[in-house]
Parts: C-alpha cells; sequence; structure tokens
C-alpha cells in the first residue's frame, strides 16, 4: 500500500510534465498547423494551445507581409540589349496550411520564381519600355507571380523594380542621345525667339513710320540710353525726315 502512494506522487508529476511540454503559445499574427500521427488535423488559433507529445507535431507560420530583394538578374530585352535587373518582392501567407503542405519551403520558392519571372518579362519588352514603363512591368511581374503561388497559399502583395543597371556603351550613348536632344530643343528655342523678335521690330517699324517725328524721338531716347556710359562713341544719324525739312527751306530760299 505505502509503494503505491509512493508512485502515485511521480505519475502526476510525469503526466504535468507531459502536459506541460505539449503547451504552445501562438501569437496573433501567427498560425498553427497541427498534424496527428502526420495527418493534417487543423489549424491552431492565436493563445494558448496544446499539442500531444509524440502524437501531434505543428508547424508555425507568420502571417505578416514579408520583403525580399530579388538580386540582380542578368536580362535581354527584346531589342537585344543586355541588363541588370533587381526588384523588392512583398508577399504573406494567407492560407497556412497550403503554405506548409503544398510546397516544402514557400520562403525559398517563392523567391526563386520571383527571379525566373522577372527575366521572362524583361525579355518581352524593349529597353526603352523598361525605363519609362517601370510600373506596368512590375505589374505584369506581380500578377504572373501572384497567379502561381496562389496553390501554396502565398498572396503577392506588389512587386518594386530598385534598380536598372544598363552597359557602359549603352549609357555613352544614351548621354550622346541626350545631348543631341537638348541641342535641338535649344536651337528650336533659338529660332522661335528670333522670329518672334523679328515680328515685333516689324511691327515697331510701322508703327514708327505711320507717326511723323516719332523715328526722331526714338533716336533721341536711344543716344540718352547710350550717353550714360561715358566710354561710349556716339556716331550719329541725321534722320531722314530732318533732312527733308532742311532741304524744303533751301527751296523755299531759293524762290525768295
Amino acid at each position: 500500500m505505502v509503494f503505491g502512494l509512493a508512485i502515485a506522487p511521480s505519475i502526476v508529476i510525469l503526466i504535468l510534465l507531459f502536459l506541460l511540454a505539449g503547451m504552445k503559445v501562438v501569437k496573433e499574427y501567427e498560425r498553427g498547423v497541427r498534424f496527428t500521427l502526420g495527418k493534417y488535423k487543423g489549424m491552431m488559433k492565436p493563445g494558448l494551445r496544446l499539442v500531444i507529445p509524440v502524437i501531434q507535431s505543428w508547424e508555425r507560420v507568420d502571417l505578416r507581409v514579408k520583403a525580399v530583394d530579388v538580386p540582380d538578374q542578368d536580362c535581354i530585352t527584346k531589342d537585344n540589349v543586355s541588363v541588370k535587373v533587381n526588384a523588392v518582392l512583398y508577399f504573406k501567407v494567407s492560407e497556412a496550411e497550403k503554405a506548409i503542405i503544398q510546397v516544402e519551403n514557400y520562403f525559398y520558392a517563392t523567391s526563386q520564381l520571383s527571379q525566373t519571372t522577372m527575366r521572362d518579362v524583361v525579355g518581352e519588352v524593349t529597353l526603352d519600355e523598361l525605363l519609362k514603363e517601370r510600373d506596368r512591368v512590375s505589374h505584369r511581374i506581380q500578377q504572373i507571380v501572384d497567379k502561381a503561388t496562389d496553390p501554396w497559399g502565398v498572396k503577392v502583395d506588389s512587386v518594386e523594380l530598385k534598380h536598372i543597371e544598363l552597359p557602359d556603351d549603352m549609357k555613352r550613348t544614351m548621354a550622346k542621345e541626350a545631348e543631341a536632344e537638348r541641342e535641338k530643343r535649344a536651337v528650336i528655342i533659338t529660332a522661335e525667339g528670333e522670329v518672334l523678335a523679328a515680328k515685333n521690330m516689324s511691327k515697331a517699324a510701322e508703327m514708327l513710320s505711320k507717326v511723323p517725328g516719332a523715328l526722331h524721338l526714338r533716336t533721341l531716347q536711344s543716344i540718352n540710353d547710350i550717353s550714360s556710359d561715358q566710354s561710349n562713341t556716339i556716331v550719329f544719324a541725321v534722320p531722314l525726315d530732318i533732312l527733308k525739312a532742311f532741304e524744303g527751306f533751301g527751296n523755299m530760299n531759293q524762290k525768295k
């Protein structure tokens, strides 16, 4: 009888230790995938949960958004230009049981899939499209990766292209093209300015020719502006209307 009473506390202690070993804490942003003798038996929600040792096992799954750096990929565009492209992939687990059961390592698999998809999508566009329409290219990658990872219980939120590295010879070519474009715009702006100035000068000359003495007043104003600087040498040109006036006075004196 004494022997039986001595064993009873030991059994109770062992049972308590057994239960304590099976107590698991699932955090709010996690889910637990429970297996009983290797078979899927349901999800473990946040809180204190019991997993029977030996008989049951479980896998912890983080549901938060993850950022995956897609390393530089050597890509060839549709117009046969070799470029290096890298990106950032944002995704999260939407169905924890699929992420554990359907794929061995969903994080690694999603990263690898994004790399191959990025190379394929870049190969479908030209270099100009890749540089000018980065958002469209990023959205295309996101759609393909999201569709492919859906059976794994993974939701791809977005893909952002970070950097596009061009070959050195292509950089020099694009720099020359940009410089030529700037020179063309400068020539066009200068020409437009000359045309506008010519129109204004023609309009001003027409207005001065219609008003008697206006040209003489404009000449005096110009002389006044020039005379403010003593280092200038002024060559005065007598307006034609003044010469005509002198000519008129001469004819009157001859008639007398």
